[in-house]
């Protein structure tokens, strides 16, 4: 076997769910031996378990949880904005519809890494005010609609390979309300990730046929008619969207992306795919109401972001050894950051695990992506508020726009 087909066995490898766990499971090992920044307080699970189990039923009384998700975002202060899309592209045909809910996904997953704990949107249609995941969701919803994504005045329901590229500044701090008052963090990375999209989009013309971000469904259904796999999707993401992430670790030509070089492993390198992962599962609802049937959901990970790592540090079950750490500000490649996400995948499995039996649910009528709407990523929210005022997560993390 050649060097370039072992080469291309790793990046298969490094860009599935599998290898997320993988160095998941190996950064637990290394902690439980104490060879990392913290320690795991097995004992404190039943206690975390109980609190998501609660955070659930209070939000979902009835069980009926939509896949963690952007889609949910769109939903903020009560106000189902998707409701308003899906009326307005209802006589399109299922494909189209589809296309047209990717073409605003997208762009929003990408516009999703921290916000920083300044930055507000007001909404002037409800006045209502939003931070964080649902202001960037409820900003990035409007400058799709409005039609800064697409280069054809005629079609402002889309968003298209020019109109990313051609994106401004001036037009994104615009719709996103930012100013000296209303800073948001990473604007230059956000803005560089969608002129990236842009020209990933118009390079990839076997995953991007018509020139958008949401005519990756022909590519699905090309490929793989109207059956796909969670890590099927994933790999189509990865592959379609790799490209745009800056300064990245690659492998033969191929942009590893949300990898890490951690020699402490196997292999010497963590991947996570947050964002990827994210992206996924906001695919999978417009790909579903267009006919798309999605298997094996429960192969994709739980998320590597700061809430639902944030909830095993608030609630214990994870513990600084040096707690001057919470102090300093830690950047994304940093050995502690690495170990926070990784311990955040591995033990997200063993919280889904239990969750799904107090609920008495298999894996595949309640797969995680079900157990961090419901519950995860909420009782992060939930506790980081009730440490700290401002809610922002137990470690400080300098975000350029590009991974939380």
């Amino acid at each position: 076997m050649s060097n370039v087909s072992y080469a291309m066995e790793g990046v298969d490898f490094l860009l599935s769910p599998q290898a997320v766990r993988h160095s998941a499971e190996q950064i637990l090992e290394l902690t439980q031996k104490g060879q990392t920044h913290f320690n795991y307080h097995p004992e404190k699970m039943n206690g975390v378990v109980n609190y998501v189990l609660q955070v659930i039923r209070e939000n979902y009384p009835e069980l009926d949880i939509p896949f963690h998700s952007r889609w949910g975002h769109f939903k903020a202060g009560h106000v189902d904005r998707a409701s308003w899309l899906r009326k307005r592209i209802q006589h399109l045909d299922p494909m189209e519809q589809a296309r047209i809910k990717l073409d605003l996904v997208i762009p929003s997953v990408l516009l999703d890494a921290g916000a920083g704990n300044i930055w507000s949107f007001k909404e002037e249609s409800t006045g209502k005010i939003f931070q964080r995941s649902e202001g960037l969701g409820i900003a990035s919803y409007y400058l799709f609609i409005i039609g800064y994504l697409s280069d054809d005045l005629d079609e402002p329901l889309q968003a298209t390979d020019l109109g990313l590229r051609t994106l401004s500044r001036e037009a994104l701090c615009k719709i996103f309300q930012v100013s000296s008052r209303n800073p948001l963090v990473g604007v230059e990375g956000r803005l560089q990730l969608l002129h990236n999209l842009g020209k990933a989009v118009s390079e990839k013309k076997d995953i991007f046929p018509l020139g958008r971000p949401g005519s990756m469904v022909d590519y699905l259904d090309a490929k793989y008619g109207k059956t796909v796999t969670g890590p099927q999707l994933l790999r189509a993401v990865l592959d379609g969207l790799g490209d745009i992430w800056p300064g990245r670790m690659q492998m033969n030509g191929v942009n590893l992306g949300d990898t890490w070089k951690y020699p402490k492993i196997s292999g010497g390198m963590a991947s996570f795919h947050k964002l990827s992962q994210w992206m996924t599962y906001s695919l999978m609802e417009p790909l579903m109401e267009a006919g798309f049937k999605l298997t094996d959901i429960d192969q994709l990970t739980g998320l590597a972001e700061y809430r639902n790592g944030g909830l095993l540090l608030d609630l214990g079950l994870i513990t600084l050894k040096d707690p001057s750490m919470a102090e300093e500000i830690h950047t994304p490649d940093s050995e502690i950051v690495i170990e926070w996400r990784g311990l955040t995948v591995s033990l997200l499995d063993r919280i889904g695990q239990a969750v799904q039996r107090e609920l008495k649910k298999d894996s595949t009528e309640f797969p995680l992506a079900k157990v961090l709407e419901g519950g995860t990523w909420w009782a992060g929210r939930k506790a980081a508020k009730d440490k700290r005022a401002d809610g922002s997560p137990p470690l400080r993390i300098q975000s350029d726009g590009t991974v939380f």
